[in-house]
């Protein structure tokens, strides 16, 4: 690969995804079969979720949307302008359990080489994680609301095991900050959860969450692992500069790597938080 990406496990059938935002292409890997080009061209697409209907919901990238993609194959725009401007280029997503999705929108495609989108304007004065709703019957995707602007260059996202805390990092600062959810949806004051060391190749990028409250971010040297106080607890190291993480297999005790090149798989003792 160039840039691994996205990774994302499906327990229904036990295949994996993931992306290649250079090389355009979402891949899925089948028991049996291997790894198969899923989706290509993807707009360059980068991070992978599911809802809660189990269909694949895209940040997109380049596209500069958020889209997903429905039963019957066909591709319904979620997400592509706020308050009448384009968004910046979303970059990882998350689902709640009342079926509001969250994505930050960093702008990376708006410069980065071999990544870019098209149209390389931004037009948003600010760089944060939007929400959202669950659909109401009126749009395809729900209303669009910014839920955190305080942030340089949002990327990983992640709520806690009850979803009181959304954890955001940011890639700039390398830095996780920590988000109390409100009731409507909306996040509370920023606080500083953690912020990351070290010299080796890695930022904080994608993140994840164990059933015990443990946070997972890339970061220098591979993946660093956080307790729930904010105190590190140790680093998975991966020799390649590493990109996101998920959990997968049927116990959810399989963490899944991507990196520029690679796609990783280690096992642990602490399941992760299932996906939807």
């Amino acid at each position: 690969m160039s840039f691994g990406e996205g990774p994302l496990f499906n327990r229904r059938d036990n295949t994996f995804f993931w992306v290649d935002i250079v090389g355009d292409t979402i891949f899925r890997w089948t028991p049996g079969r291997g790894a198969q080009p899923f989706i290509r061209p993807s707009g360059k697409a980068n991070g992978l979720t599911f809802d809660r209907e189990g269909r694949l919901c895209v940040a997109g990238w380049a596209s500069r949307t958020v889209w997903r993609v429905e039963d019957d194959g066909s591709v319904t725009t979620l997400a592509s302008h706020y308050e009448g401007k384009k968004i910046n280029s979303p970059n990882d997503i998350v689902v709640r359990s009342d079926g509001s999705i969250y994505f930050t929108d960093s702008p990376g495609a708006l410069y980065n080489v071999g990544m870019a989108s098209e149209d390389l304007q931004q037009y948003l004065d600010f760089q944060g994680v939007f929400r959202i709703a669950p659909e109401d019957g009126t749009h395809s995707g729900g209303k669009l609301d910014a839920v955190v602007t305080d942030t340089v260059y949002p990327n990983g996202l992640a709520f806690n095991p009850d979803e009181s805390v959304l954890y955001v990092n940011d890639t700039r600062l390398g830095e996780i900050r920590a988000y109390d959810m409100r009731p409507d949806g909306r996040c509370g004051p920023k606080r500083l959860f953690h912020k990351l060391t070290g010299t080796e190749p890695g930022i904080a990028d994608g993140m994840k969450v164990d059933r015990e409250g443990n946070v997972y971010c890339t970061g220098p040297g591979g993946v660093h692992v956080i307790g729930p106080d904010g105190k590190l607890l140790g680093r998975i190291r991966i020799h390649d500069h590493t990109t996101n993480i998920a959990w997968g297999d049927a116990d959810w005790r399989s963490l899944y790597i991507t990196t520029y090149h690679s796609v990783f798989r280690t096992r642990v003792n602490v399941p992760g938080i299932a996906v939807w």
